[in-house]
This record gives structure tokens, sequence and C-alpha cells, in this order.
């Protein structure tokens, strides 16, 4: 396993591989990596010959009040778990080798960003698909592997993929859980015993969501209220949303019946952690 600090460096040995006609693998990530990362990387193993995994912290995508500084790094760890995975090149640069001084230019997409984190957390996509598509400048991936955890963040990479006429596919991969059904998170390290308990409301509240549909519920009020309500009777829990949504556009469905599959987003605090959490309600 080889590891490149150098976008240039990095271009040169995906160059030189795409010659010899090897496919290439992405997986884009911050590090701290955990059992869901793993999976990206064996998916991207099993579709392509070359797999490269990014570790960058990018700052542009922290708010002023975000947890840029505390976000749990440990680059040997994940070095040596990624190496267990036989992951080929691990991409780590600086801050500095991704944004030059004077830096000043972004990618923006507009409108599917405009709903759930979007709106709660301003300026995030931006930086998101900012930093993205210069991590695909620099890898040159044929296939780039996402988590359906962030499922706004994989929604707006296959808009920017779209509108911009990347020839890169990327593929979702489903959200890996923990046994007891938490969905895996970098930032699940900061909980507590007692607020990782509390966690475990977001996916009770699903549960509750998916079996309503199953038993005919449709309404959007009676669903997103019974959510909200295992939210709410668990301690140190603090709602920032509840959404259903359009599965395309992440437009919400505020009010009547959903008639086709929607997508259930959540964001919810747990003590001083921002937790997301999603599924799709089949109708």
């Amino acid at each position: 396993m080889e590891i490149v600090k150098g976008i240039k460096d990095l271009q040169t040995k995906v160059n030189a591989l795409r010659r010899t006609g090897k496919t290439v693998g992405f997986v884009p990530t911050m590090g701290y990596l955990h059992e869901g990362h793993l999976t990206l990387v064996r998916e991207a193993k099993k579709n392509c010959d070359v797999v490269i995994v990014s570790i960058f912290v990018n700052p542009l995508q922290f708010g002023p009040k975000e947890d840029f500084l505390k976000y749990p790094r440990d680059f040997n760890r994940d070095c040596n778990m990624l190496k267990a995975e036989n992951t080929d090149i691990v991409f780590a640069p600086e801050a500095s080798e991704m944004y030059s001084d004077g830096f000043q230019t972004f990618v923006e997409v507009t409108e599917v960003t405009k709903t759930l984190c979007g709106a709660s957390r301003p300026g995030h996509f931006r930086g998101v698909t900012t930093v993205v598509l210069k991590l695909f400048n620099a890898a040159k991936p044929d296939k780039a592997f996402f988590g359906e955890k962030d499922f706004q963040q994989l929604v707006t990479i296959r808009r920017m993929v779209k509108d911009l006429n990347l020839d890169i596919e990327i593929i979702g991969v489903p959200i890996v859980r923990e046994t007891d059904g938490l969905a895996m998170s970098s930032r699940n390290t900061y909980l507590n015993s007692e607020e990782r308990e509390s966690a475990l409301s977001l996916y009770k509240s699903i549960q509750v969501a998916k079996q309503l549909v199953a038993t005919g519920e449709k309404s959007v009020d009676k669903i997103i209220t019974a959510v909200k309500e295992v939210i709410e009777q668990t301690p140190l829990t603090r709602i920032d949303y509840v959404k259903l949504c359009d599965l395309n556009t992440l437009e919400y469905i505020e009010a009547g019946e959903i008639n086709k599959s929607a997508l259930l987003a959540l964001a919810v605090f747990v003590g001083n952690t921002r937790l997301i959490d999603n599924c799709v309600l089949e109708v």
C-alpha cells in the first residue's frame, strides 16, 4: 500500500495505471475509519482493479461553530485498517496542498442542497462539492463510492457529476449499522455511555415509521409525529429535523399522504453531538 501526499504525484501514478487498462475505484473519507468506510473499500475492490482511499478532514465543510478541530483523527490506525483491506493507495494531502494561497474557486450545487443538512449547515455542501471535485481531479477514478447514510451528500455528488459531465460512476452503498441498529459514524466516538443509549432513538424511530407504512399508513403528519415522539421521549436528544422528502429532488413532503417511495431523514443532537440517519419508506 502506497501513501501519497501530493496531487501531482497521485495524478502521475493514476495516469500510469490507466494506460495499462486498470480501472480505478475511489473512496473519499475524512479518516477515523469504521466498518462503514471499510464496506465502501470492499465494494470498490469488487468493482475495480485499483482502489484509492483519501483521508482528508476538509475545513471547507465545517461551519465556524462546528467540530473541525476536535474531529477524530488517527492516521496510523486508519492506514493499518486500509492495509488489511488490501487498499492500493492512500491519498493523504495537507490542507495547503488542497487549498493553495489565494484559493477562490468553489463548486456549488444549488437546489438539492437547500433542504435537510443544507438548511441546517449553510455552506456545508459547497465545501463538500468543492473538495470532492478536487479529489476526483486528483484520483481520476472510473467509479467513486459513497455511503447512503449521508443521503443528501450522495444526491448532491450525483447532481454535480451529471451537471458537469464528469466521466465517473457514482455508486451508493447501504448504511452499515452497529448490532443494535445505530448507524456507524466517526462522530459516535463523541458519545458517552448514556448518550450512546439515547442515540438508539434514531434507529428506533425509523423502525416505527417503517412499521406504520407497512401496515398501510400514508399520512405525512402521522408518520412524522410518530417518529418525533420516539426521539422526544428519549433523554439527551434534541431534534434538528425530521423530514419526509422526494427521493430525487429532496424537496420536503409537508402534508397529505405519501403516494410513492420517500426518504425519511433525521438529524438529532444527542448531547452536543449531531447525528444523522435515514431510510427509504417503500410505498
